[in-house]
């Protein structure tokens, strides 16, 4: 009787969600990826904590942010022409090698306390290079990881997912961890975890696809995807509206250990728990992402939760009670989350496929690499004004981000409708497309 209420529609609805991972590839990548991800989180929240603990300065965190991940912001446009052109899954496994020597050499340096400011900028440098080279190619090696490309965006939703639920364990591991034995622990166990996602790399089975372009000089083939990308009005569009949310919405994270010891007056048991809780929100938006059916309707998914990241920060901003903020936190995460998959989804669904590493190269700039900057400036605000009155402009901004692609979001549609019909994503159109 107690399972009268499971009928063949709750079945299927359960597998749409995880549709994408009946492909074997896939599968052995969401594998390995998601242990490796764990550590991770562990490594971002220790390194966090780590710089707060030896300097005390808001700055230094913005500074540090700024440094792992400025490198994508120059070198992806690069970095995108060689996913094109060469072989993307040894590009990630290389990758993969380097970031778990980086996070060894961050781990002995903790270890036996050896660790300087310096060595923490230089190693976060070193991290950023790495991810030039390791966004664009992951990005757009999903595709080539599943079976049937209506599964794309369900997968590009499960790595949302897996990505999220990474981050609602990890920070909680990692501030347990820092406070029982220290953060070179995290360091230790994250150069570890990347044994997993190199295994998993290497038990691939991905057809070899002819290299396109390859006998176009390199200066030629990365003009033609400046001129792809930015003529295409939608993908345009996405990449500017990513860039602002990445420059002033959310940057509020590389703040949170001070506002876990300053605003709330906490630990790093604290950062854990509200990194946990934006984890949990990203990770129920990935879930819902990866439950849809189609492409329809996701722009207004990205005007929405634009707008409500904007509201949840500006609300962060206004507390000062650990249980309010933790619920704010988890309304933040699962705002960014549908906007960042909404995002991901429609510009590789867009996209032509020799130009997808390009084009993915911008969408990594924009994310990863605008973060930086955007890290640096509340850095730099919050020293200066504080942290409230810094969450709080980043809020308002993002929200009239939120405001603006609602007002643009129906004549994109003109734009879509006839890609989606030639690549034969939608043969009929009911209803709206963005």
């Amino acid at each position: 009787m107690k399972f009268k209420n499971i009928t063949p529609w709750n079945i299927e609805a359960v597998k749409s969600v995880f549709s994408s991972l009946s492909s074997r590839n896939y599968r052995i990548y969401f594998a390995g990826q998601g242990i490796s991800l764990i550590g991770t989180w562990m490594q971002n929240i220790a390194m966090s904590w780590l710089i707060y603990r030896l300097t005390g300065s808001v700055f230094l965190l913005g500074l540090i942010g700024f440094t792992s991940q400025i490198p994508t912001f120059v070198l992806s446009p690069f970095t995108g022409v060689l996913t094109d052109r060469y072989n993307r899954h040894r590009i990630m496994v290389l990758a993969q090698v380097f970031f778990m020597l980086q996070a060894f050499t961050m781990a002995m340096l903790v270890l036996y306390n050896l660790i300087v400011v310096w060595h923490i900028i230089v190693l976060s440098l070193f991290f950023g290079i790495i991810s030039a080279f390791d966004a664009p190619a992951r990005q757009s090696l999903v595709i080539d990881l599943i079976d049937d490309p209506r599964n794309l965006g369900n997968a590009i939703a499960l790595n949302s997912a897996l990505f999220n639920g990474a981050r609602l364990i990890g920070p909680a591991i990692a501030g347990v961890t820092i406070s029982a034995v220290g953060e070179g622990i995290c360091f230790l166990l994250n150069a570890i975890s990347f044994v997993a996602v190199i295994v998993a790399l290497l038990l691939l089975k991905i057809p070899l696809k002819p290299v396109m372009n390859k006998v176009n000089r390199f200066r030629e083939e990365f003009t033609e995807g400046i001129r792809y990308t930015f003529r295409s009005v939608p993908i345009r569009t996405l990449i500017i509206l990513l860039a602002v949310l990445s420059l002033v919405g959310f940057p509020f994270i590389v703040l949170l250990p001070a506002y876990a010891k300053e605003i709330l007056k906490g630990s790093s048991d604290t950062l854990g728990f509200l990194m946990s809780a934006l984890g949990a929100g990203a990770l129920t938006g990935a879930l819902i992402m990866a439950a849809r059916k189609s492409v329809l309707g996701l722009g207004r998914v990205i005007a929405i939760n634009t707008g409500l990241l904007g509201l949840a920060v500006v609300l962060a901003s206004l507390s000062t009670r650990m249980y309010f903020s933790l619920t704010v936190f988890y309304f933040g995460g699962l705002s960014m989350i549908l906007s960042l998959a909404a995002i991901n989804t429609m510009l590789q669904t867009i996209a032509d496929e020799d130009k997808r590493g390009r084009v993915m190269s911008f969408y990594a700039m924009a994310l990863m690499g605008t973060t930086p900057i955007g890290n640096l400036l509340a850095g730099t605000i919050a020293s200066g004004i504080g942290i409230p009155y810094t969450l709080l402009t980043g809020g308002i901004i993002t929200m009239l981000a939120g405001i603006w692609f609602q007002v643009n979001r129906k004549s994109l549609r003109s734009y879509i409708h006839p890609i989606y019909r030639s690549k034969g994503i939608l043969p009929s159109l009911p209803g709206e497309l963005t």
